[in-house]
């Protein structure tokens, strides 16, 4: 342990005549330590949110979609042929998108109809997650047409399991006695929940036959393809490969990024935000330390004139009193992180926060760490804490032996 070290310990653990500045000692501690936690805490429930809420996204829409233009997809066979050949694409699925009418006897509600092909459909969308009854490969039943449908609609319409309901589709056909739109009746095969109101009020699932039969489509039109990627930070650039790879116009590909760009920043925002708002609790406790060490320059005067006047120089007094203000931030840097994980690792285990059930997507508080996010919540805290002993120790160091030691 080099002279430094050796005093600065000293100072900080020996007992003192004035115990007020022990106590103001451990008040930053204390302060860089709640304000390490609390960022800690925040950012992980942030972190948590948001992928709870891609997942969920993800859920029941595609990492990446294509479509044309000029409208619905014809010989989309080829296509998927192509988009496979892509490198970072797991799976490929055409899909049917309109909006339609829900009705059974107890209501009636408009619906995001969803067509999809049962064998690819589970490689593209993670919904069987969310599946409390029944799957994909259910709508692929003999008989009546199967459909799968949200929590909130199967509610909203008074129905479960084996139930029907009736589809009426606005693009029907032209009589002699006017436009008849067409009405199908389905049965009700599976039932999901994402808890995300959006979906499982309004969208609905049934296969691409009966998607196309109801809309009547020929037997090849789709709207799109999906595709889900081996790496959803990559979809971007997939997206782009994609559209490429098919000529560009009239095809194009979006990523799940482009189609929620404006959610996903205003999370981002909000966690910034809230990262600068508990930041300010570190600068706190940081300045806590310049009280601390000045006070401790006033109280040992007398011992940096003691140790001038043995031939300590100026930057060795200065690296003492930088080397304590240090010591605190390692010290209440670390009990933050003790304090932050600690409480985090408690929110996942025994998940004690409960939120109100039909406000958010999810009952609980979710917890995620973000190494990268621990990395700098632990640089910006120790800067800080190093920043706050400039001044005490650039004080200590000018003092004057003689001076000093006059007035003792």
């Amino acid at each position: 342990m080099n002279f430094e070290s050796f005093i600065a310990l000293r100072y900080l653990f020996a007992r003192r005549q004035q115990s007020f500045i022990s106590v103001i000692s451990i008040i930053s501690v204390l302060g860089v330590a709640l304000g390490v936690a609390s960022l800690i805490v925040v950012m992980g429930v942030m972190n948590g949110f948001t992928k709870d809420l891609r997942d969920k996204i993800l859920g029941v829409n595609a990492h990446v979609i294509t479509m044309s233009a000029t409208g619905n997809m014809s010989g989309y066979t080829e296509l998927m042929k192509k988009i496979e050949g892509v490198s970072g694409v797991a799976g490929v699925t055409p899909f049917v998108y309109s909006e339609l009418m829900a009705s059974s006897s107890q209501g009636v509600k408009g619906i995001i109809l969803r067509g999809v092909q049962p064998e690819s459909a589970d490689r593209v969308l993670t919904i069987r997650k969310y599946m409390q009854d029944g799957g994909f490969p259910d709508l692929n039943r003999k008989g009546l047409p199967g459909i799968i449908i949200g929590k909130e609609l199967a509610k909203r319409l008074g129905v479960g399991v084996g139930r029907r309901i009736n589809l009426l589709s606005p693009s029907g056909k032209k009589t002699s006695q006017g436009f008849v739109p067409r009405v199908r009746n389905f049965k009700v095969v599976g039932i999901y929940k994402t808890g995300m109101w959006e979906y499982d009020s309004s969208l609905a699932f049934v296969t691409l036959d009966s998607a196309r039969e109801l809309l009547g489509w020929n037997k090849n039109a789709v709207t799109g393809l999906e595709l889900s990627v081996s790496d959803v930070n990559k979809a971007d650039a997939v997206a782009k490969e994609i559209t490429k790879k098919l000529g560009g116009y009239p095809f194009y590909a979006r990523s799940w990024m482009d189609m929620n760009a404006n959610l996903f920043a205003a999370l981002k925002l909000e966690k910034t935000a809230m990262g600068v708002i508990l930041t300010l609790i570190v600068l706190v406790g940081s300045f806590s330390i310049i009280t601390t060490l000045v006070m401790l320059v006033m109280e040992k005067t007398r011992d940096i004139a003691v140790l001038m006047s043995m031939g300590a120089t100026k930057q060795q007094i200065r690296r003492i009193f930088m080397l304590q203000g240090t010591i605190i931030g390692v010290v209440g840097t670390a009990l933050g992180f003790a304090l932050g994980l600690g409480v985090g690792e408690l929110l996942k285990r025994y998940q004690f926060v409960k939120l109100p059930k039909g406000v958010y997507s999810l009952d609980r508080l979710p917890v995620l760490y973000n190494w990268t996010d621990l990395v700098i919540i632990g640089v910006a805290a120790m800067v800080l804490c190093f920043i706050a002993t400039l001044y005490p120790a650039k004080q200590a160091a000018k003092l004057e032996p003689a001076d000093a030691l006059r007035y003792e």
